[in-house]
């Protein structure tokens, strides 16, 4: 079992927590004055790299709070976590 490192609580086991997908995405400033194409590409484009990728996670059966990580995709290892708002830190080498 993969145990993920929550910022707030700790190691804990994967099935306490849920991905939220990419993280770091940038919500239109002004989203009235976007038009249907762009609003798309935001709302559904992502990326989908073959390495590290930065993820927003939530602690569900813990904490209840938000955080960011940064998972290898390739071997779906948690290289970091961070919480919300703290800066991204450097993946290890």
């Amino acid at each position: 079992m993969l145990l993920i490192p929550c910022p707030y609580c700790g190691p804990r086991p994967e099935i306490e927590f849920r991905c939220g997908g990419e993280a770091h995405i940038a919500r239109p400033q002004d989203p009235a004055k976007v038009d249907d194409a762009a609003w798309g590409d935001y709302l559904f484009l992502r990326t989908n790299p073959k390495g590290v990728h930065a993820e927003r996670w939530v602690h569900t059966h813990g904490c209840r709070r938000w955080f960011n990580a940064l998972r290898d995709t390739l071997s779906d290892r948690i290289l970091a976590t961070h919480a919300v708002g703290e800066r991204r830190p450097d993946p290890p080498r």
